[in-house]
């Protein structure tokens, strides 16, 4: 059944044959096979598209909810293959949700520039090619998709965002800033349980993520000024904070890359919950 619901289902889909309608469709499906991987994405945009606001998606079979988030596996586990498929489980439906939550971008801010709105269908649909490919290392640890359950983790909280630099700030800088470290700590923990197929994946998304979060900033940035730390928090949609937006050790040299300069990275190491200055 369905996870969109009466919010969703209440929307009229957009016209055939337009980006507007191909983010729709991606969001309600619920076949895997169209989730992971949908038609190619039209070129042209609805004229004076509305403002859509689907507030939850369609899920396949496969992605069973659960009421709790699955933990992470401790380092040590990991050496186990079953383990690994457990958590390459949740990053898989992790780059879905991103990928539905770029498509929900796109019907919930319809007047935003074409050029920004054509930057989040290039990013949702390389969300969906890193999922095919954590789907195609499943089955090489003798998993498939389907295995574990599922929380929409990302889809309680980015709808909350009331506007674009709020998406922007918590999905590219925040979400995807912080996956910048969590990638980088378990490619060495893969490495570590000669896994180099699972590192290598794992480090090859990472490098595509530096991307994403430097469109996060440059759009940022055109809305709201220039990047400062404090300016950043401020657009967190409550009750979030920096504090779920950061790994350790911080990936310093991949923020670097994707456009966060040393005085805002020292800011995000820094970051205890206290006011600047305290």
């Amino acid at each position: 059944m369905s996870a969109a619901g009466s919010s969703s289902t209440s929307i009229a889909a957009p016209p055939a044959g337009t980006v507007e309608r191909w983010a729709f469709d991606l969001i309600r499906a619920e076949d895997l096979g169209s989730k992971l991987d949908p038609a190619a994405c039209p070129r042209q945009f609805e004229d004076g598209a509305p403002v859509r606001d689907l507030r939850s998606p369609g899920r396949p079979p496969e992605f069973a909810a659960i009421d709790r988030a699955p933990k992470s596996p401790k380092t040590g586990a990991l050496v186990r293959d079953a383990e690994r498929a457990k958590l390459l489980h949740t990053f898989l439906h992790h780059e879905v949700q991103a990928a539905e939550l770029f498509a929900w971008a796109i019907l919930r801010w319809p007047d935003t520039p074409r050029s920004f709105r054509r930057g989040l269908t290039a990013l949702a649909q390389e969300e969906l090619l890193h999922a095919r490919l954590y789907a195609e290392h499943l089955t090489h640890l003798g998993a498939a998709v389907g295995d574990h359950g599922v929380r929409d983790w990302f889809w309680e909280r980015v709808p909350s965002c009331a506007t674009p630099a709020e998406f922007c700030a918590l999905v590219g800088l925040g979400f995807e800033g912080g996956n910048l470290e969590h990638m980088a700590r378990f490619a060495d923990v893969f490495d570590g349980v000669e896994d180099p197929v699972g590192a290598r994946l794992l480090r090859r998304i990472a490098k595509d993520e530096e991307r994403h979060v430097r469109f996060a900033r440059r759009w940022f940035v055109r809305w709201t000024g220039p990047l400062a730390f404090d300016r950043w928090r401020a657009h967190l949609p409550a009750p979030l904070t920096p504090t779920v937006l950061r790994g350790t050790p911080l990936a310093r040299g991949a923020r670097r890359r994707a456009g966060l300069d040393e005085e805002f990275l020292d800011a995000l190491e820094r970051w205890n919950g206290a006011p600047s200055g305290s």
